[in-house]
């Protein structure tokens, strides 16, 4: 136990970004010398199991999606090009697309276009890893500065591109199985061994791990063994452009059709049991049991479609709804891009998110920096994307009735009264929210990769003497 405090008092943040709840001290990164930090060219980040321009919130596509898009747009912003390597779904798609100025996505072809489910994928790295090369083959020596790896799968393509083009690589997990594994939801299928294998590889292979919160980080560390000189903090951001107040919650509902005077909590995301819908519709009954006449002004929009095992059971949610006898007070939406997606958090009174695990809850920042607060599960990162009390409440454990608890602070609440918990948090929540802009990511990521490679240069120069 003492070894591993003492690797834990190793780890380090970057300059700016606070620590969240439970989370290290930050700590001054060492400064580079003169002429050392120079930041890469081109980087080319691979994102296997999951294509940037896919919609987010069904299937595979959350999160990470948005990260990687957004993150690839912030580093173009500041210089350095993107070129994203993911895997194509469609044989009509072009071999590459151009996202956004200096951000290319390429499609590589491995394995069939569709049907193909994120366990079957770790057969395809190969074809996926041949397809890279080839890219890379078309270019001139020392075309990619070095090599951005997001998840665990992309990690093991990208552990042979660095090595084969000699440059550094930095990884992502976004999630770990292990810690997946420690709170499962009921009815939810636990991450096979080998990715256990797997992502432990990539932890001692990787020159650089970013760490969405400093909690994750310690993860690494306490599962995995990560090297904490190695492992560095950069939170996400959100894009403030795109989810803000505007024209607030009385548009938002007039543009979706929704009641002015209705209690909304909202849920939005893919609908596993990871991510917990049913706590929210459990906790919505517990509410209705409580006071019949709730039903009449309550609306409880789910937006989102099945994703990872709640594929194999996607009409779930829809038959607890019932069994609960709410289905008159909810209402299941698909996945809408990210415009709409802003509307429904303007909307809301509040969004509830009682996911299992996050190792960050991008959904929970942009809906604070819509302007409306966040009850959420204190797991993972999401004490540190919700401060409690403030922006939100965070609620231990995943008991219902806790929920319900949370959810009454909204509940006598009338909409718009400028002293109520939902006008006063969301305002809280929106200042809270503009803390995490992309622009600061993105600068912290490419102290990162300056980093990375000011290290591999210096190792360069001890091996050639």
């Amino acid at each position: 136990m003492s070894q591993y405090m003492a690797r834990l008092g190793q780890l380090r943040t970057l300059p700016g970004l606070r620590s969240g709840r439970g989370s290290l001290p930050q700590q001054q990164r060492p400064r580079l010398k003169a002429g050392a930090a120079r930041r890469p060219r081109r980087v080319a980040m691979l994102s296997v199991h999951t294509s940037p321009l896919h919609q987010p919130g069904t299937g595979d596509a959350g999160g990470m999606n948005v990260y990687i898009v957004e993150l690839a747009k912030q580093l173009a912003a500041h210089g350095t090009q993107v070129e994203i390597f993911t895997r194509a779904t469609a044989a009509a798609l072009p071999p590459s697309v151009e996202l956004a100025p200096g951000v290319l996505v390429r499609h590589i072809d491995a394995g069939p276009y569709e049907g193909l489910a994120k366990e079957e994928l770790p057969a395809q790295l190969c074809a996926f890893t041949h397809g890279v090369m080839q890219a890379w083959a078309g270019h001139r020596p020392g075309h990619y500065d070095l090599v951005h790896s997001h998840y665990w799968l992309s990690g093991h393509v990208g552990w042979l591109a660095a090595q084969r083009w000699g440059v550094p690589l930095v990884n992502a997990m976004h999630t770990m199985a292990k810690v997946k594994n420690a709170a499962l939801a009921e009815g939810d299928n636990p991450e096979p061994p080998a990715r256990v294998i797997g992502e432990t590889q990539i932890v001692r292979a990787a020159d650089r791990l970013i760490a969405n919160t400093a909690e994750e980080a310690a993860e690494l560390v306490r599962h995995y063994e990560a090297d904490p000189a190695r492992t560095a903090v950069v939170h996400p951001g959100v894009n403030l452009e795109r989810f803000r107040p505007a024209d607030g919650r009385a548009a938002a509902r007039a543009r979706l059709g929704l009641p002015q005077d209705a209690l909304i909590p909202l849920f939005a995301g893919r609908i596993q049991p990871l991510k917990a819908p049913d706590v929210l519709l459990r906790a919505v009954a517990l509410l209705v049991d409580e006071d019949p006449s709730l039903r009449r002004r309550l609306l409880v929009p789910v937006v989102g479609g099945p994703s990872g095992s709640g594929l194999a059971r996607p009409e779930r949610l829809h038959k607890l709804a019932a069994k609960l006898g709410v289905s008159d007070v909810v209402r299941f939406r698909p996945p809408v891009g990210q415009e709409e997606l802003a509307d429904w958090y303007r909307a809301a009174s509040v969004l509830v998110m009682p996911s299992y695990s996050e190792s960050f809850g991008l959904v929970a920042v942009e809906a604070q920096a819509c302007g409306t607060p966040v009850i959420a599960a204190a797991v993972g990162g999401l004490p540190v994307a919700v401060r409690d009390g403030v922006s939100g409440f965070l609620v231990e454990g995943h008991e219902p009735a806790a929920y319900a608890n949370a959810l009454r602070n909204f509940v006598t609440d009338p909409p718009g009264a400028p002293h109520g918990p939902a006008e006063r948090m969301g305002e809280a929540a929106a200042v809270h929210a503009a803390e995490f802009g992309w622009d600061a990511a993105a600068e912290g990521t490419l102290d990162v990769y300056a980093e990375a490679m000011h290290d591999q240069r210096r190792r360069l120069r001890s091996a050639h003497g």
